[in-house]
């Protein structure tokens, strides 16, 4: 028997299509609405028979499975950075099979997130183009609250608990209050055990995007090298940035990264190009992609950023390679990831992880809570 997420979703993925046929502003405004819906519904409609042990084990092997900074991931794929914001949905991660479970973004301060032309948390689907875009604004309830939650976690073999967060953007906090927030969000989240941590420096959808460059990321990373790495019981920290880093810049902020002592790299996040990728959407899902960037801007997911991604990691693990850092930094890609064959071509450069966002749900559309079980299948051959 189905569940109500898996109905919704099933449901939802066969009326997609037709939204090239609605008003533009309509579109977005329902979508946007109905995603929220969705995602509650999600986040308490777990599979319906089998336990955790009986559910997920039978997913994964050895040849699947990883071993990364000592830790087991089951699975070489896990959800993306803003996917459960408040920790939610864990249960249901852990008994589709997913390699992780990562919850975030999360901020200093709790956000309500973006509202603009009366749509709250805009987003607007492309489905013939595997894509969406989104102007969410890292709608969360804090670095406290969600750390507090994430404590309180049942844990599972082969499920490490990840937290993503980012720089509080919000306007009345003076660049040191931001600062000083995200590294005391790092000690809340070692504080709860989390297994691995993410510094999100890639949000397109905020009202501060560009942070200053890379003179500013240099200076926020260095601070946090110097009170929070290399602590006692300190998890593994990656450092998330963007789709539209410049492929030149990669040597040099790996370099960087594996001087102040992070872990791991991830690439990338969705893209603001829009010029560049409009041109890999669908020509009857273009109105709609010119329209939502016109009134929201935000940033494009999916399938146009699939070369992209995997170009800037493969740049990422060869310059890793070649500094010798192989077995203790690590590559993640995120970006354009929609099933077994993007996983395959991310191992085969020397990735280490990939995280999934777009590509999830259109999945879960038409597999429900098998999503993580047929790709295994896949991986190994079986279809």
């Amino acid at each position: 028997m189905s569940s109500r997420g898996e109905r919704l979703a099933s449901w939802e993925g066969r009326l997609r299509p037709l939204v090239r046929w609605l008003p533009r502003d309509l579109a977005i405004r329902l979508y946007s609405t109905g995603r929220r819906r969705f995602l509650d519904h999600f986040a308490v409609s777990p599979p319906t028979s089998g336990s955790h042990g009986g559910a997920s084990a039978p997913i994964v092997d050895d040849a699947l499975s990883r071993r990364l900074w000592g830790i087991d991931f089951r699975f070489p794929l896990c959800n993306a950075a803003g996917m459960f914001k408040n920790g939610e949905a864990y249960e249901v991660v852990a008994a589709q099979g997913a390699g992780a479970y990562l919850a975030g973004t999360t901020t200093q301060l709790p956000r309500p997130g973006n509202r603009k032309h009366g749509v709250f948390q805009p987003f607007a689907p492309y489905p013939r183009s595997g894509a969406a875009s989104n102007w969410l604004g890292l709608p969360n309830r804090g670095h406290q609250q969600v750390a507090a939650h994430l404590a309180t976690l049942p844990r599972y073999p082969g499920l490490p608990v990840g937290a993503s967060l980012s720089l509080d953007p919000s306007p009345q906090l003076e660049a040191q209050e931001r600062l000083r927030g995200l590294i005391e969000g790092l000690h809340l989240y070692r504080e709860a055990a989390v297994d691995f941590l993410e510094i999100n420096e890639s949000c397109p959808n905020t009202e501060d995007d560009r942070r200053g460059g890379l003179d500013a990321l240099r200076h926020r990373l260095r601070t946090v090298s110097e009170e929070f790495l290399g602590q006692t019981s300190q998890p593994p920290v990656l450092v998330k940035l963007s789709c539209d880093t410049r492929p030149d810049d990669v040597d040099g902020l790996v370099e960087m990264l594996i001087e102040l002592g992070f872990d791991g790299i991830n690439l990338g996040n969705t893209s603001v190009a829009y010029d560049r990728h409009r041109s890999a959407l669908s020509a009857v899902e273009q109105p709609l992609f010119d329209r939502f960037r016109q009134r929201f801007g935000g940033g494009l997911s999916g399938r146009p950023l699939k070369e992209d991604s995997l170009r800037l990691s493969e740049r990422a693990v060869q310059r890793v390679v070649a500094l010798g850092a192989e077995e203790d930094f690590l590559v993640w890609r995120t970006g354009g990831i929609e099933g077994a064959e993007d996983v395959r071509r991310s191992l085969a450069v020397g990735v280490s992880l990939c995280q999934w966002y777009t590509g999830y749900f259109e999945h879960f559309a038409r597999y429900g809570h098998g999503v993580y079980r047929r790709l295994a299948d896949e991986l190994r051959g079986a279809a």
